[in-house]
């Protein structure tokens, strides 16, 4: 039902239990759609329900309604709070999962011994089928007890789910296979039983089917326990970032003493200490101390990143030099690695459209086996067939069905990828996103801080011949520059920091700031000036000078005692990724297109370098949404590379829209996908991957479909023995899990980049 109009929804995540195939899915997805305007998407791979309601309608009330679906239900904990699992992978398993390892464990001992007798005619000795008969009693009834339990539950609410299949092949076999011991003839002693992969008539004597009793829950058991365990490395990016989380962190007090507290207990604005080689426990900014830090398991950065102070730090980095104190601005669900772990667990519950029909399929798919079973079963003995050959196949028919492969298609792969694509520095928004990214033709790049890093810095320093040399005329320029709070001042001191390594700057005296032209002071004795260039130059600088206003940066004359030493020459530099990544883009067929507010000139050196053609200088941000409108109204699928305030219009009314990591919370919060590399080479891995993903969950649904299409007809007309049905059931959903997990292992494919200047 649909929600009154202006009514209040809030989204409610739920922990569901109990569900084993994609009938399990429907089933819960249509009984909380039975509330008033409530809508539900499960995730069977995760074992989660994302529910849309009214405000109205409590949490408890969820949880209420999926219980009386036949399935157990909880709120989730926080995945930031979950414990990481141990190295070997084995440190997290619950203990319902140690005993369904128990069960297998336990079936396949007692399963073994009868699928050899069953399977070598030539080991069969006097009585052997009633060992075998002890033997399979507690496969059975014990080693399949859950699918009995599941099976009983869905019937109480008219549901019939792949438990139903598995329990009534189970119970067949064995109840046929009890009926030919004690009235068949099958219980004599010196009774021999061929083995064949085809069923055969019973020449007088009943067949037992023992291996089948046995085989059905070994199989299936067994593919579960590897399905799980697949499952389990699919979702090993969120225990990634859970165990990037510090548990304690050192608070440094005023009076310089320190303080372990919980992490849970620190505030924004307190000072915490950050030793070589820990973690930053939260994000921040350095209040002292200078070091690397390294940011690859966070945002995909594989270069580490110095840091000093006023520098920002990102929770979950690991410190690789000195000792750092930083003053916290974010803590808990507010800091980026919290936002990254939201963005992939959302990201994992969606679906894409191709399992929206598999998960419709699914839906009537049990009834529909069970129907074809019972066709199956008298059409055989209609035509005259032998009641064994007809109840083998009506058997074959419930085990060989399987609607798991086609409940895990999707969210298997759409786990792995978004998993891969966190370790890479990408983070969608979910499955539609990534069907957006397959689809791209056209991009629009902004400039500042998207292809550039948005940061004014020294780009090129020319010194007269014969003079003081670029380093020393430098030092003094950043020395003097230390007492300006502009811009290019700025820049220009933070550059001579850097290229002097350790050596500290000299201090200044008498400085003095000239409106409109520049600063002045005495270092070390000399009358050092910083102002923009007049016409008295050198030749060599008046190249250079003209070089520098037609790659739109700004140039500043350096003067010693009144002599001109040097000209520097200031701008906002191209990413070194940039020239890759439009190169690579144009290689995928994506058309880039450059939008940026800047000036005409920037803008164009910008395209220039990169080899973009089509320019959009001085663009407002309206003008930003309607140069989209525009390509989309050409028949362009466009996405929008944005980072600012003024990007937000245009990525919401793109297809797609992208965000830098870097940039603002509006940006982020109007795009589907968000690059946290900070690089816009990104963007490429981003759609390679999501070619690939999408790629994945095709061949799964076409095995998914297709193995259901061949086995079912076989197994109707008695072309395949129940335990083969059951082992070739179990392996096509493990095979559709494996499949997936390729995707955690995907590389994106580096392509030689081609420099246009």
């Amino acid at each position: 039902m649909g929600a009154e109009p202006g009514a209040v929804l809030v989204t409610t995540d739920l922990t569901v239990g109990g569900m084993t195939c994609a009938a399990c899915v429907t089933r819960v997805e249509k009984k909380l759609g039975k509330l008033d305007g409530v809508t539900a998407t499960v995730n069977l791979a995760t074992g989660m329900a994302r529910v849309s309601h009214p405000a109205g309608i409590s949490p408890d009330e969820l949880v209420a309604t999926v219980e009386k679906a036949g399935y157990t239900a909880a709120l989730p904990e926080p995945p930031m709070k979950q414990e990481p699992a141990d190295g070997d992978g084995d440190g997290d398993e619950s203990e319902g999962a140690r005993q369904e390892r128990h069960r297998l464990v336990v079936t396949a001992l007692l399963a073994l011994p009868v699928l050899v007798l069953s399977m070598a005619p030539g080991l069969q000795f006097r009585n052997w089928q009633w060992l075998c008969f002890a033997l399979a009693a507690p496969v059975a009834v014990w080693g399949a007890w859950p699918f009995h339990v599941r099976a009983v539950r869905g019937l109480r609410h008219s549901a019939a789910t792949m438990d139903t299949l598995v329990s009534l092949g189970v119970v067949a076999s064995f109840a046929w296979s009890s009926y030919a011991l004690f009235l068949g003839g099958a219980g004599d002693p010196g009774m021999r039983m061929p083995f064949t992969f085809v069923p055969t008539a019973s020449d007088g004597v009943a067949h037992i089917y023992l291996e089948a009793a046995v085989g059905v829950p070994l199989f299936v058991l067994a593919g579960r326990f590897l399905e799980a365990r697949a499952r389990h490395g699919t979702g090993e990016a969120l225990r990634s970032l859970a165990r990037l989380t510090a548990k304690e962190v050192p608070v440094r007090e005023d009076d310089g003493s320190e303080r372990l507290i919980p992490i849970e207990e620190l505030r924004a604005g307190q000072v915490f200490a950050v030793r070589p080689g820990e973690r930053v426990a939260t994000d921040g900014q350095v209040t002292e101390g200078s070091s690397a830090v390294d940011l690859s398991l966070v945002t995909g950065e594989c270069e580490p990143v110095e840091v000093g102070p006023g520098s920002p730090v990102v929770g979950g980095a690991v410190n690789a030099g000195g000792l750092l104190l930083v003053r916290a601005t974010a803590v808990g669900a507010d800091t980026q690695l919290a936002r990254i772990t939201r963005l992939v667990t959302e990201a994992q519950a969606g679906k894409a459209r191709a399992q929206r029909l598999a998960d419709s399929v699914a839906g009537v798919f049990v009834p529909v086996v069970l129907a074809l079973a019972v066709t199956a079963l008298g059409f055989w003995l209609g035509a005259g067939a032998d009641p064994q050959a007809a109840i083998t196949a009506c058997v074959a028919v419930l085990v060989v069905a399987c609607p798991c492969a086609l409940g895990l298609a999707t969210p298997t792969a759409l786990m792995a990828a978004t998993g891969r694509g966190a370790q890479l520095g990408v983070l969608v928004t979910g499955p539609q996103a990534l069907e957006g990214l397959q689809l791209l033709d056209a991009v629009v790049l902004d400039k500042t801080g998207t292809l550039t890093t948005g940061h004014m810095t020294v780009t090129r320093v020319t010194a007269v011949l014969e003079g003081l040399g670029s380093d020393a005329v430098l030092r003094l320029a950043g020395a003097v520059e230390q007492g300006s709070e502009h811009p290019l001042g700025r820049a220009v001191c933070a550059y001579a920091r850097r290229e002097s390594g350790e050596q500290r700057l000299p201090d200044v005296s008498g400085f003095s700031a000239l409106p409109g032209r520049g600063v002045r002071g005495r270092v070390e004795g000399r009358l050092v000036e910083v102002l923009a260039p007049d016409e008295d130059l050198p030749a060599v600088l008046v190249d250079a000078l003209t070089a520098s206003e037609s790659a739109a940066r700004t140039p500043v004359v350096v003067r010693v005692d009144g002599a001109v030493e040097a000209l520097i020459e200031v701008g906002d530099v191209v990413r070194p990724g940039s020239y890759r990544a439009v190169d690579r883009l144009r290689r995928l067929g994506i058309r880039p297109v450059l939008a940026t507010g800047d000036r005409e000139a920037p803008a164009r050196a910008v395209a220039q370098a990169l080899g973009i053609e089509e320019v959009h200088a001085r663009c407002t941000p309206e003008g930003k949404a309607a140069l989209v409108r525009e390509l989309r109204e050409q028949g362009y699928r466009v996405a929008v590379v944005g980072d600012g305030v003024n990007d937000a219009a245009a990525l919401a009314g793109a297809d797609l829209g992208i965000a830098m990591g870097s940039g603002t919370d509006v940006a982020i919060g109007a795009a589907d996908v968000t690059l946290v590399r900070g690089d816009i080479e990104a963007l490429v891995d981003a759609v390679l991957l999501a070619r690939r993903t999408l790629g994945t969950i095709r061949t799964n649904l076409v095995w998914a479909f297709g193995y259901n299409v061949v086995t079912v007809p076989l197994a109707m007309v008695g072309l395949l023995n129940p335990m083969l049905a059951a082992a070739a059931m179990s392996a096509s959903s493990v095979l559709v899990v494996a499949n997936s997990l390729r995707l955690r292992a995907w590389q994106p494919s580096l392509i030689p980049v081609r420099r246009y200047a």
